[in-house]
């Protein structure tokens, strides 16, 4: 009997909002626990076929999802902060959505997600790959090879990061020509190269570029980050121009290479100046800062602000933009940010520098798809170098520009605008 009165009163005590919740929100304000997680979370529940609410503009981008057993113990297991909700409570979050710039776009297919990513030596983590393994998201790790033969069909998200589409090896040749790994990436890339056809690896790489963004075209998704922003549109400008310097491939660019360039075929980026010299670690002037910018502000002062958009009437660069801030701490990269005079005037900006020419993260369409590039290395390192370890996200469980990638790894799965009326 006394065992009885024990679980009955366990029940009551912490079991009864739970039979009675027709909704769990897993807010995402300041009082989230695990952001990061959260968003595994989600598409952990996307998997099982479940839809998923994402609430935009609500408590920092919230998510809704009808209340099932299993849901509460996995938020529980994974240490994410959540609510269970009754008819009454639920309703009052409608109608708050109606009233504000708010509104509730409707999740209901996991995206299928590939990650750009060569086999070579890692001297350099991918701030994606860290933050999928870290909210449980899973993935495919793809290179040339299943690029060449179809295979991004597959996929409805394509991350591309610190990679060089030009064929100039990074621009590590200054610093690191004689170092093993750059050997073994100029090796790797050489061999795959040539195993697919091509004689030079800057060739292969631009056919690589143009099949990206036929993909695109028919309707997936890329998401870039670092020198994979800049290097992917200087390598659609250059069809059919050779633009590496000698010591990438063996002979120097064309004469006025520069004048060659095509703009209409790149994503995001047009008048760019190519920066030809190989001892200089920039391909271009689109990025801002360079490495070699003495003025840049000190990394204490290195923010940048995130727009506001109108909820209702544009959902997607809103879903790119939820976070529990407004204003993130910037960071570096190959490719920081992008001089805004640069930038297509059809491009959307979803977060800038203020008072400086520098945009930090933008959105576009491309055919039936879509593309997104986020200036810098990783969120939460803010100089990260060559061999650095990788950043342990269990340090940085609220990180607002992780945020920022993992929005992006959702919004593949809104399907059509979801109004409560």
């Amino acid at each position: 009997m006394r065992n009885l009165k024990i679980i009955l009163l366990f029940l009551f005590c912490f079991g009864y909002s739970s039979l009675n919740a027709q909704k769990i929100l897993i807010y995402m304000d300041l009082k989230q626990t695990d952001h990061l997680k959260a968003y595994g979370a989600a598409y952990w529940t996307l998997e099982r076929g479940v839809n998923v609410e994402w609430l935009l503009n609500y408590r920092g981008g919230s998510f809704l999802i009808d209340y099932f057993p299993a849901l509460e113990r996995e938020l529980r297991i994974r240490g994410i902060a959540f609510e269970s909700l009754g008819g009454g409570d639920v309703a009052r979050i409608y109608a708050q959505i109606e009233e504000n710039n708010m509104e509730s776009v409707l999740l209901e297919k996991a995206p299928a997600i590939a990650i750009y990513q060569s086999p070579r030596e890692t001297k350099w983590d991918d701030a994606v790959h860290l933050a999928l393994v870290y909210a449980e998201v899973p993935f495919t790790i793809i290179w040339d090879e299943e690029v060449m033969r179809g295979d991004l069909e597959k996929y409805d998200w394509l991350h591309l990061h610190h990679e060089d589409f030009t064929g100039q090896y990074g621009k590590f040749y200054a610093n690191s020509k004689n170092a093993p790994w750059y050997i073994q990436m100029v090796k790797l890339n050489e061999d795959i190269a040539h195993k697919l056809g091509f004689q030079k690896v800057s060739e292969e790489k631009k056919a690589i570029a143009r099949l990206i963004k036929e993909y695109v075209l028919r309707g997936g998704f890329v998401f870039a980050m670092c020198s994979a922003t800049d290097t992917i549109d200087l390598a659609l400008a250059a069809e059919g121009v050779d633009i590496c310097p000698a010591v990438f491939d063996g002979d120097p660019p064309e004469p006025n290479c520069q004048e060659k360039l095509d703009f209409s075929k790149t994503f995001a980026f047009e008048k760019f100046k190519l920066i030809l010299n190989p001892m200089v670690y920039e391909f271009s002037d689109i990025d801002v800062p360079p490495g070699n910018y003495p003025d840049w502000r000190p990394a204490e002062t290195d923010y940048f602000t995130l727009f506001e958009f109108s909820a209702k009437y544009d959902p997607v660069p809103t879903m790119l933009t939820q976070n529990h801030v407004a204003v993130v701490h910037g960071f570096m990269g190959q490719s920081t940010g992008f001089l805004r005079s640069l930038i297509k005037k059809s491009v959307t900006i979803l977060a800038e520098s203020e008072g400086t020419d520098q945009v930090k993260y933008i959105h576009g369409n491309t055919g039936k798809g879509t593309f997104t590039f986020f200036g810098g290395h990783d969120p939460e390192d803010y100089r990260h170098y060559v061999g650095d370890p990788p950043t342990n996200l269990s340090l940085h469980k609220n990180s607002p520009g992780y945020r920022l990638i993992l929005n992006n790894i959702l919004f593949p799965a809104a399907k059509k605008k979801h109004r409560k009326t």
